[in-house]
């Protein structure tokens, strides 16, 4: 890895701070994160709806794109994982690469690690270390470390975000609906929601819940990678190895220098001695090194920095994962003396058994005397309201009341055909006693009205909101107003068993034959 080449400033940072440093890549490289990731989960959308509009199961589509989450997940931490280095995948790229970049652990990642809450910060370790079995759970407990409740926190709030984009995407669209499109009260439309979601509702849901996954989601995987790189800075002191690698490039750039200083500097020396001619001494042959002393390495020598062959180094790293020394958990069993009790003193043990009989006696008291006192406030609470409980039970004691016979009601029937005279027919309804017999007529003498003023065909069974609805066609406003008069006291009779006075279903059929001419 070559982390001299990060574009982030490395440092100890604190969890929410790394969180924020994640989500800062992700807005700096949107363009390289969204092209794909809308090219890649666009057609899923569509062919997944597409099935379930097949099968008639709409819901499937949902659920299965919100469980393929982790698929998509691997688009972002690709694009973000190579330009924080530097390099910035195009779109072609990033979708090539996704035919084979992190498919070998995308099923685990499907099946039973779907439902882990630090996903985010598990991913990087699973896509981008490329180690398994025993050495992969060990750099999952090692890095996860003291980050492992902020990612739980982090999942939470990312899930919050999406509920919140979701529910407030289908609060901008009944905003922003037309009146005419929606129901005339909200209990239609919970009635609608309640009985059965049309075809368009259940796919404008999908879509916007894929909108809000689309949105949070590489915010996400973002912030659970930059958490990944601030656990291995604090682990592997990655800022301190940039500078010490940063210094070593400058001593690099400067030993040339410094050895031509150190060249000149000896010839000005021995020129001087032959000016005062003085003969130059020569060096003293070097001691030879000793047979049992180290000799410098020569394998930068052969082989420079180019690294031919790993495996040694690998088999050294997995022998020192193995080593104990290594492992924070150590368990030590031990044998220790138990320490006998103390005697008592037998002057102590008497004086502790005096002071329990005492504290017993005191308690038996109060309970045997508290409860004689609780029986007398009792006692005396009875005869202190004694005028307010006794005509109740004195009622008890009388027969129990006849239950009124149920009420008979009357099946509501009308002609097949209205009559000619609508209003003499209402009001002789009206005073034979069979009021909603009579609001009944009128209500459906002026739907008949209504159709032919407004020049439509209502559905057969059509509701009174749909009435209302096909009223607004109607050119003049006090027809309107008249059909939305008798709607409301039909539904108060029928719905609520609110029935108009007299004089105010005198008023209402005055207006209806005024308004429809009716024939009187």
């Amino acid at each position: 890895m070559r982390i001299e080449q990060l574009t982030v400033r490395l440092r100890a940072r604190s969890d929410w701070e790394a969180v924020e440093l994640g989500m800062a890549l992700v807005r700096r490289h949107a363009g390289a994160i969204w092209k794909p990731w809308w090219w890649l989960t666009l057609p899923v959308f569509a062919l997944l709806n597409l099935g379930a509009w097949w099968i008639d199961q709409f819901w499937l589509a949902a659920a299965l794109m919100w469980w393929l989450k982790p698929a998509f997940d691997r688009i972002p931490l690709y694009v973000i994982s190579r330009a924080v280095f530097g390099s910035v995948p195009g779109t072609r790229e990033t979708l090539r690469a996704q035919a084979s970049w992190g498919v070998r652990v995308l099923p685990h990642l499907l099946t039973w690690r779907r439902l882990s809450p630090v996903r985010s910060l598990y991913l990087p370790i699973d896509l981008l270390e490329g180690v398994q079995g025993e050495r992969l759970r060990q750099r999952r407990r090692i890095l996860a470390g003291q980050a492992y409740g902020t990612a739980i926190l982090l999942t939470l709030v990312c899930l919050h975000f999406e509920t919140a984009l979701l529910l407030g995407g289908v609060a901008a669209v009944v905003m922003y609906l037309p009146q005419d499109l929606l129901p005339d009260s909200m209990q239609a439309a919970f009635g609608m929601l309640a009985t059965e979601w049309p075809a368009w509702l259940k796919l404008g849901w999908n879509a916007l819940a894929w909108a809000a996954i689309s949105v949070v989601e590489p915010f996400y995987v973002g912030a659970g990678f930059g958490l990944y790189l601030n656990r291995r800075t604090q682990i592997e002191a990655w800022d301190l190895e940039i500078v010490f690698r940063t210094l070593r490039a400058r001593l690099s750039a400067a030993a040339p220098l410094l050895l031509a200083v150190m060249l000149w500097t000896g010839t000005d020396g021995a020129l001087a001695q032959e000016r005062h001619g003085e003969r130059p001494t020569p060096p003293s042959a070097a001691p030879a090194p000793p047979r049992d002393a180290p000799t410098p390495p020569t394998l930068p020598i052969v082989f420079g920095d180019q690294r031919v062959d790993d495996r040694a180094f690998r088999k050294a790293a997995d022998q020192a994962y193995r080593d104990p020394l290594l492992d924070r958990r150590h368990t030590q069993t031990s044998w220790e003396r138990r320490q006998r009790a103390p005697e008592q003193d037998p002057e102590v043990a008497v004086r502790d058994k005096a002071l329990l009989g005492g504290i017993g006696n005191v308690v038996a008291f109060i309970g045997e005397w508290g409860l004689w006192l609780v029986v007398g406030v009792l006692v005396l609470a009875l005869l202190v309201t004694v005028r307010h409980w006794w005509p109740w039970m004195r009622g008890l004691a009388r027969s129990p009341a006849v239950a009124p016979e149920p009420a008979v009601t009357e099946a509501l029937t009308l002609p097949e055909t209205l009559p000619e005279d609508i209003a003499t027919a209402a009001r002789r309804a009206w005073r034979e006693g069979r009021p909603r017999h009579a609001l009944a007529l009128l209500y459906r003498a002026s739907v008949d009205s209504m159709v032919r003023r407004a020049d439509i065909v209502l559905p057969p069974g059509a509701t009174e909101a749909e009435c209302l609805r096909a009223s607004r066609r109607m050119p003049q406003a006090a027809d309107r107003q008249a059909f939305a008069r008798v709607v409301r006291i039909w539904q108060y009779a029928a719905y609520a068993e609110r029935l108009p006075d007299d004089d105010e279903f005198e008023a209402l059929l005055g207006e209806l034959q005024q308004r429809y001419g009716w024939v009187s």
